[in-house]
């Protein structure tokens, strides 16, 4: 919980929207430009492997965490819906779950989300220039199935998005006091678990902000945005989200916004 000062106000500007535009902008700035480095030929980091790119959106999010500490550091809306499915009534914050606070928390999710995106594709301008494959340009900005099957893909990013989800409201009311260092770590064992089949997005506007960025950006010979399977990384990761938090009321964890 957020320790205000004496006679100052939580609100929904300052405690909300602002951390949570910065958090995630924080978090897709580092997982963007880890899968640059891994993918895009003519980088430093050109074939890092799986595991490089688990760790860097695992620190991505460590880092994202810490920036928006005042909100709690969500940067998910499947988090955000999980969190008000599990029966809480405030955010960490101390601000009331409605309508209000929620959007603010989804709008500075998406936009941090596509303004995090752009800031990594400046920062590799150049090499997406020379990429000639624009599936590896697109793959640096949203997922992709390994297998293409709407169906299963959706329950991958279900499950994967589930065990995050999960595991946040458990944890807000635990003792662990872990916090950005332990769910950093659980993104890196999702990935590396989980993350075949997709390329586990378990977060909507981690993959939909970015491909809005993919989509609006002048990347040369880009190819599509792949608008076709959008639809699975951002609904799969809300019903796994939801599905977790509505778990954790039945349990009758103690849960904190």
């Amino acid at each position: 919980m957020e320790l205000l000062a004496v006679g100052e106000q939580p609100t929904i500007m300052t405690d909300i929207f602002i951390p949570e535009l910065i958090g995630t902008a924080t978090l897709l700035v580092l997982g963007v430009g880890v899968v640059a480095n891994a993918i895009l030929t003519k980088t430093k980091g050109f074939g890092g492997g799986w595991l490089m790119i688990n760790f860097g959106w695992g620190f991505g999010v460590f880092a994202g965490v810490y920036a928006a500490y005042k909100s709690g550091g969500h940067l998910n809306p499947a988090v955000t819906f999980g969190i008000i499915a599990s029966g809480a009534d405030t955010w960490s914050s101390g601000i009331d779950i409605d309508f209000a606070s929620t959007a603010a928390y989804i709008g500075a999710q998406f936009l941090g989300a596509f303004l995090g995106a752009v800031i990594a594709w400046a920062a590799y301008k150049q090499h997406y220039d020379d990429e000639p494959d624009p599936g590896s340009k697109l793959g640096t900005f949203s997922t992709g199935p390994a297998v293409r099957s709407y169906t299963w893909n959706f329950v991958t990013e279900v499950i994967a998005t589930f065990v995050l989800v999960y595991w946040v409201i458990m944890a807000a009311g635990s003792p662990s006091g872990l916090g950005p260092l332990a769910v950093a770590v659980l993104i890196v064992g999702i990935g590396a678990s989980l993350g075949g089949p997709t390329g586990y997005a378990i977060n909507p506007a981690r993959d939909l902000g970015p491909r809005i960025a993919h989509f609006v950006l002048p990347i040369k010979g880009k190819g599509s945005s792949d608008w076709g399977y959008s639809w699975v990384p951002v609904a799969g990761p809300i019903v796994g989200g939801v599905i977790a938090g509505l778990l954790a009321q039945l349990v009758g964890v103690p849960v904190v916004g």
